[in-house]
């Protein structure tokens, strides 16, 4: 380091510097500011990915609708596809017409349950979950139809609809109890997040204290269970002792649901470059999710602040949820998070995961109505082309588009099925 002289011949230029340090910070700022929103890529990429998505199916891995439902009273009159539903919460970013200008051929409906909810009431409550799924489905006959295998979404893709399955998020659902694992998958359930933000009593979540170090051995009989069954391993939400355990365990390929890259964005619940390459290994996907805390190292640290604000808040007042609620509102008003991530940021993960592993072990997973303030560019459902005519535009091929959007998923599922044959017939 140049050490400057502090005399006072050299106390002007010194004012004049720091000055014209100032003003280049602040255009640096407004710099930023202005390029944090996507561009978005020409009309004609994206009305050439709109071809690409009708001809192979879209799919998605995770939309939290189902709990949107729930949180009306389970009334599914509460919220009417058919119209637009930001005129029931301007929050709400999916209904039919969306979907259908997204090019939405598939969609894993999520079936959660709060973490609070333990033993026999959370059993209720995630059959509570998947009966609003089937029930929302069964509601619109002409737009939506129940998928419970491979081929059944490449059918009812084929009639033009949108082929939903019914994805279980979180362990804790089933109590620890295989017959209810049995049962969920007998319902529909076609995955299971091994943990939502809390550990269970057999597996480690990213965003709590590892007790297990992975999994315990129920916690690999579990993932032995659900090939055996045919249903997805999803390892979104488990921490990276748990991603390596399960994938070691595991005789199919396993998913994550909606996670990103951890080299692109630090946060616990992205997937480190050494699981990826045991995803390759196992043949499994990775479907990108649109959530920003996961996207952009800002969005997350300031995911982690409100939380270290709520922890604070929760301990002032812990009897007054009132309190919390209104203090963290007030939070949020003096430390907002403008323009937190773009569609860029979704690419770049994308571009990430294929430089490390390959186009074959790529998805996208919205995580839509499962959070606030989404992307730039990504504001709803029917935004879905606007991403892959970015990809386009960075030189992917239609037939990378097409793995992407749904056919490494497709085949995550067939390869599933085919293990679980095997399995039931004694074979491993």
């Amino acid at each position: 380091m140049t050490n400057i002289p502090t005399n006072s011949n050299y106390r002007i230029p010194l004012q004049l510097g720091c000055t014209l340090i100032a003003l280049i910070a602040l255009a640096l700022q407004s710099f930023a500011s202005d390029t944090m929103t996507a561009t978005l890529p020409n009309p004609a990429l994206i009305a050439q990915a709109r071809k690409l998505l009708h001809e192979s199916p879209l799919i998605d891995g995770h939309n939290d609708l189902p709990w949107q439902y729930f949180k009306l009273g389970n009334d599914i009159n509460a919220i009417r596809l058919e119209e637009d539903t930001t005129k029931i919460n301007p929050t709400f970013v999916t209904d039919i017409s969306r979907m259908r200008k997204g090019c939405m051929g598939g969609q894993f409906w999520s079936v959660y349950i709060s973490i609070t909810n333990k033993g026999s009431e959370g059993v209720e409550a995630v059959l509570k979950q998947i009966d609003m799924a089937h029930r929302m489905i069964q509601q619109y006959p002409d737009t939506l139809e129940l998928a419970l295998t491979s081929h059944d979404i490449e059918h009812i893709h084929s009639k033009g609809k949108i082929a939903s399955l019914i994805g279980m998020e979180g362990g804790h659902s089933i109590n620890n109890s295989l017959a209810v694992l049995r049962m969920t998958y007998a319902l529909g359930a076609r995955y299971m997040t091994l943990t939502h933000v809390k550990n269970t009593d057999w597996a480690d979540s990213a965003n709590d204290d590892p007790i297990h170090h992975g999994l315990t051995p129920f916690g690999e009989e579990v993932v032995r269970e659900m090939n055996r069954l045919g249903m997805l391993v999803d390892l979104s939400h488990v921490s990276p002792e748990t991603m390596r355990a399960a994938i070691h365990v595991s005789r199919a390929p396993v998913i994550f649901s909606h996670s990103s890259a951890k080299a692109v964005c630090d946060d616990p619940r992205n997937v480190p470059d050494d699981v990826l390459q045991m995803v390759k290994t196992n043949g499994g996907i990775v479907m990108v999710t649109f959530f920003p805390a996961y996207l952009t190292d800002r969005a997350s640290q300031h995911t982690r602040d409100k939380r270290t604000e709520r922890i604070r808040l929760e301990k002032i007042f812990p009897k007054d949820s009132g309190k919390v609620v209104s203090g963290l509102a007030d939070w949020d008003t003096a430390n907002p998070l403008l323009h937190a991530a773009n569609l860029n940021d979704v690419a770049d993960h994308i571009d990430h995961i294929r430089k490390t592993i390959g186009v074959d072990h790529i998805g996208v997973g919205g995580d839509y109505e499962g959070f606030d303030g989404p992307p730039d560019g990504l504001e709803d459902v029917s935004c879905y082309p606007n991403l892959f005519a970015e990809l386009l535009r960075r030189g992917y091929s239609h037939e990378d588009i097409r793995k992407i959007a749904g056919k490494n998923l497709l085949r995550v599922m067939r390869q599933a099925e085919e293990a679980a044959h095997r399995l039931q017939n004694g074979n491993i």
